[in-house]
């Protein structure tokens, strides 16, 4: 229901253990739905489920403190794990605009580069709706849903 009203009461926070404060780093946010760390730590990816969005929110340099947008995606992430050339991969619950007619199969996930460009996306059945997905040293991907009482692996090419 929070994807259909565009709700914007999700905020993205920082805790610091040492001290057990926590304080907002960007509020009105619409359903905030993972983060993820860039590699060199100058900033967070967060995923916006409603928009179907990846946005970039800065902690280190110039722009400390800032968001702006990082990605349009065909669909709606529900979280973003870092891959292992300095991009993400991003579960995609559902596509955009998926019609409950015609292809058997849909996106399960995107890869985005460090840039914010997808340079690679991930097709299979319907029936998976991930919600998380993590890419091993092997290079092997694993999703997991909220749907299904399994993980599943995917060997990659």
């Amino acid at each position: 229901m929070v994807t259909k009203t565009g709700d914007s009461t999700g905020r993205l926070m920082m805790y610091d253990p040492r001290t057990s404060d926590a304080s907002v780093l960007q509020p009105r946010m619409t359903y905030p739905n993972g983060v993820a760390l860039s590699v060199d730590r100058t900033h967070l990816v967060v995923a916006s489920t409603g928009p179907c969005k990846l946005l970039r929110h800065w902690i280190k340099g110039v722009d400390a403190g800032k968001s702006e947008p990082f990605a349009d995606l065909p669909g709606y992430p529900d979280n973003v794990r870092p891959d292992r050339k300095g991009g993400y991969w991003v579960a995609l619950h559902r596509e955009r605009n998926e019609l409950p007619f015609g292809r058997d199969s849909h996106l399960l996930a995107v890869r985005v580069a460090a840039d914010g460009k997808i340079v690679e996306e991930m097709r299979g059945p319907k029936k998976v709706r991930p919600t998380a997905i993590m890419e091993r040293d092997d290079g092997k991907l694993y999703l997991g849903s909220v749907e299904l009482p399994y993980v599943g692996v995917v060997k990659r090419k």
